[in-house]
């Protein structure tokens, strides 16, 4: 182990933050539970360069300028944010004229601040910044070990978010204290500081917060693992996770948190009390913060409260589609710069989808720059004509689109998109146009949200969780049948059969009759896995209970269920199903049961008694048909004829918008979301 260290000391690697970094990481125990990842320097660099891009009216040149900006990450891990932000920072004064190592003193005593709660991180923060310019002293710095779990006078504390209710927390140990420099035990014989953190007087806070989010029963304890996931982290006992779990909620009331979004968005919140007007803003966040439904609250804070918005994401699969290390996950860089007192909100944002992530400083760099360049951005609403590519050297790297966004916290859709023409067409069908590739003019399509023509049935945990019944194995005579799981044999066809059947609880036998009458024939697919499943609906021939995956779609009027199966079955309607999914894993779409209802579908109600018997024709041509699984909608030659009879027989457009959509198969199934980086089998190839 000794030759080894010195080999690999010889290299200058151990001086790497990168290495240090993500040597850390992996060796952190509670990793899962305090969701740390490692932002990787490339990402960290191109986040930098575009929250200091975003800073106006400084003097770079100005060492006394510089001095006076403070710059937060309140949850700095091994600190790779703010050396980007130091890095920046000092290139810019550097280009300005300056000496860079002028600046260290300041740097590290007044300008930088960094919080965690795990003190090993903050020691290699701090050795990471320091060691930018060794030779320069300092008195102090702003790095701080906040306070977690359960205190010796009995109470608890939640880490940096102590900060959403106070402006001054006592920290565990400051890293600026002697004993620290040059104790052998580090935190046991460190002093104890207050961190003053006053609300409104950050120029950038800069973070890759926590993901960890409470699960289903947000509120409550996980009864799988008999513990509050957000908080079960360094030890902590669930006595002490419920009280931590309850200051949070506490102290995170009116702000944009929610609990299904995460400890993620409970940091949003937090750094938005700490920007000062004009600052600016700077997240890496998973992908559900642009299109989750449980990130509205932080959409509706940006949108009421920031201006010149960029959301960044990749399209990457596998573990390129993230900004981290290690995270599996889909993510998005937001940036934004806080509105100044009487400044108007905007309603656009810049969204960039990169088809690789960066590759290194000198790609971030040139990434940054030709965002810089880009004035100009083709809109969402311009029609199927793409993005404005975003190039660098010779190759495209990505493309930006504009898209408007509203103070409702509405999704932002145009996020990890290959070919933004896709997101072109599908806002145009959210908006009752039929607007193709290769087609000049827009056709009118009514589409209108779900919740208009039909609504949802029950949400699975009110079934057998808290409800009336319990889940068996499937019967052919069972009173009560379930379509509940997915099931790859069962799903080849639109009509599947049901997988379960329900029991009914004892003493709950007065609560059946409500429950059963949210039994349908229309059953919605919730986690959609392109990769593998064919149908975004499925029919049941018996009306039966929709379980976890497959909830029940209900309509008043009986011939809607053939009109709603075949559309949703057709490419429309799988594009519009992954439109409104978050696609934050490779080839899988999920949906909420309450996003459901607003998943745009064909406006059923505008359908002629003709057109509703014409989708009772075809539901019965493709009842015995096999489809493929979604991502080869464009090869399915079953999945050509129903988008042909879908086109023309039930819609009434000629043959060219038939075409158009087939290409509009092809270009999705190129979708790495769609496809996920699964192989086509060979010989496939595009039916028109």
């Amino acid at each position: 182990m000794r030759t080894t260290a010195q080999r690999i000391n010889s290299t200058g690697a151990n001086v790497a933050h990168d290495l240090t970094g993500r040597v850390f990481q992996r060796l952190i125990v509670d990793r899962k539970y305090l969701a740390t990842f490692y932002t990787l320097p490339a990402s960290a660099a191109l986040l930098a360069r575009l929250a200091v891009d975003k800073l106006e009216g400084i003097d770079w040149s100005d060492p006394a300028a510089i001095a006076n900006l403070r710059i937060g990450d309140f949850a700095c891990g091994t600190g790779a944010l703010l050396s980007a932000v130091y890095e920046q920072t000092a290139t810019r004064h550097e280009q300005s004229g300056g000496n860079p190592a002028a600046l260290h003193t300041a740097m590290m005593e007044d300008v930088l601040y960094g919080c965690d709660v795990m003190p090993s991180a903050i020691h290699i923060t701090s050795s990471t910044l320091s060691g930018r310019e060794p030779n320069v002293g300092f008195g102090g710095s702003r790095l701080y070990n906040m306070p977690y779990g359960r205190q010796q006078d009995g109470t608890v504390a939640i880490g940096s978010l102590e900060l959403l209710q106070s402006s001054s927390v006592m920290t565990l140990f400051n890293t600026s204290d002697p004993a620290m420099r040059t104790g052998s035990i580090g935190e046991e014989t460190a002093a104890s500081v207050a961190a003053e953190i006053q609300d409104e007087s950050f120029d950038i806070v800069i973070m890759n917060p926590p993901f960890t989010r409470a699960g289903s029963d947000w509120e409550g304890i996980d009864r799988e693992q008999d513990s509050i996931k957000q908080f079960r982290g360094l030890g902590t006992s669930l006595d002490t996770q419920m009280a931590m779990s309850r200051r949070l909620r506490d102290f995170a009331k009116d702000t944009c948190y929610h609990g299904y979004a995460g400890l993620g968005a409970a940091f949003a919140a937090l750094a938005h009390r700490k920007l000062k007007r004009d600052g600016v803003l700077a997240l890496v966040l998973p992908l559900t913060a642009a299109v989750g439904l449980s990130w509205d609250k932080f959409r509706q804070m940006l949108a009421e409260n920031y201006a010149d918005i960029e959301v960044l994401s990749i399209a990457a699969n596998g573990k390129d589609m993230s900004f981290s290390s290690d995270t599996g996950m889909a993510e998005c860089l937001v940036v934004a710069r806080k509105l100044q007192e009487g400044e108007a909100p905007s309603d656009t944002a810049v969204f960039t989808s990169f088809n690789d992530r960066p590759k290194g400083f000198a790609h971030s760099a040139a990434i940054a720059t030709e965002i810089a360049k880009n004035v100009t951005v083709r809109g969402i609403e311009d029609g199927p004509y793409g993005g404005t590519p975003l190039t660098v050297g010779e190759e495209q790297t990505g493309e930006m689109l504009t898209a408007p966004y509203d103070t409702e916290g509405e999704a932002w859709a145009a996020v990890r998109l290959s070919d933004s023409s896709l997101a072109q067409t599908a806002h145009a069908l959210s908006e009752s146009r039929l607007w193709l590739p290769s087609i000049a003019d827009a056709q009118n399509l009514n589409v209108v949200p779900l919740k208009v023509v039909g609504r949802r049935g029950l949400y699975h945990r009110n079934i057998i969780a808290s409800g009336p019944f319990t889940k068996s194995a499937h019967s052919p005579t069972a009173t009560y049948p379930a379509l509940w799981n997915h099931n790859a044999r069962n799903e080849k066809r639109m009509i599947c059969k049901p997988d379960s059947q329900l029991l009914v609880k004892q003493g709950m036998e007065h609560r059946v009759s409500d429950a059963w009458a949210t039994a349908s024939h229309s059953h919605l697919n919730l986690d959609f896995t392109f990769g593998s499943q064919p149908l975004a609906v499925a029919f049941t021939e018996r009306e039966s209970i929709g379980g976890r995956v497959w909830p029940n779609i209900i309509f008043d009027d009986a011939r809607y269920d053939y009109a709603f199966t075949v559309w949703g079955n057709s490419t429309l309607g799988l594009l519009t199903h992954w439109w409104h999914s978050s696609r934050q894993q490779s080839s899988k779409a999920s949906i909420t049961v309450t996003s459901a209802e607003t998943l745009p579908v064909l406006d059923l109600r505008t359908l002629t008694d003709d057109q509703l018997a014409t989708a009772k024709h075809i539901f019965d041509d493709f009842r015995d048909r096999d489809l493929m699984p979604a991502y080869l909608a464009d090869a399915d030659p079953n999945r050509a004829h129903l988008d042909k009879r879908v086109i023309c027989d039930l819609l009434g457009f000629d043959r060219d918008i038939y075409q158009a959509v087939r290409l509009l198969a092809a270009k999705w199934c190129a979708e790495p979301s769609v496809h996920g980086g699964k192989k086509r089998p060979k010989g496939t190839s595009v039916v028109i």
